[in-house]
């Protein structure tokens, strides 16, 4: 009995009453920290592929080349929101939240590279990955069916019964003679490295 008189004062208080009817919940705002999916902005894609190189999920975002242009086109489905498309656009295509702006006042970027390996015990020596390789054929239209140049300009060749990696500092990460080489020999590893650019940061 004493539990229940208590209980009927207490929810009888004037402040208990006024805070139960008109409880309000404060307005929702965006954190400064939020990161939303990446979107376009008004520069025009160049069509280099860094954002499809460097997003970790798979199928998130695709280049597309529409009406002779190349456009960004994110999938939300797939998209985790990390922002590492937007930071590493060179070009400043897409936008999403300060990720932008937090990279030009801090002058960060990213650099890319590939690094080309060969399985000397898997691979068959036939030459497929030099021939197929856009970038080999450019160097050298006559580069031959065996995969052998007499260029030393070339990405790789077949020189000697093993492929040589001559200028891995070209491949532009197609990974075409990954693709193409039928042993499963030949892999293409992107390396990404964050820099900053501290003459800029001191400006």
């Amino acid at each position: 009995m004493r539990s229940i008189v208590y209980y009927v004062r207490e929810f009888l208080r004037p402040e208990w009453l006024k805070k139960f009817f008109f409880v309000k919940t404060a307005p929702l705002v965006t954190p400064p920290y939020f990161k939303g999916y990446p979107t376009r902005t008004e520069k025009e894609c160049t069509g280099c592929f860094t954002c499809m190189m460097i997003c970790p999920a798979p199928d998130a975002i695709a280049v597309l080349r529409r009406k002779e242009q190349w456009e960004p086109e994110v999938y939300p489905g797939h998209c985790i929101r990390c922002g590492l498309c937007v930071e590493a656009c060179p070009e400043g295509v897409l936008s999403s939240g300060r990720v932008l702006e937090l990279a030009g006042r801090d002058a960060t970027a990213f650099w890319h590279s590939y690094h080309l390996e060969v399985d000397e015990s898997l691979c068959m020596r036939c030459g497929n990955c030099c021939v197929a390789c856009p970038i080999n054929r450019q160097i050298d239209p006559r580069l031959a069916a065996t995969g052998t140049s007499t260029s030393d300009d070339v990405i790789m060749r077949v020189k000697g019964g093993r492929v040589q990696i001559l200028h891995e500092e070209k491949c532009t990460g197609c990974k075409t003679c990954e693709t193409q080489c039928p042993s499963g020999a030949m892999r293409v590893a992107r390396m990404v490295e964050g820099v900053q650019f501290l003459d800029e940061v001191g400006s």
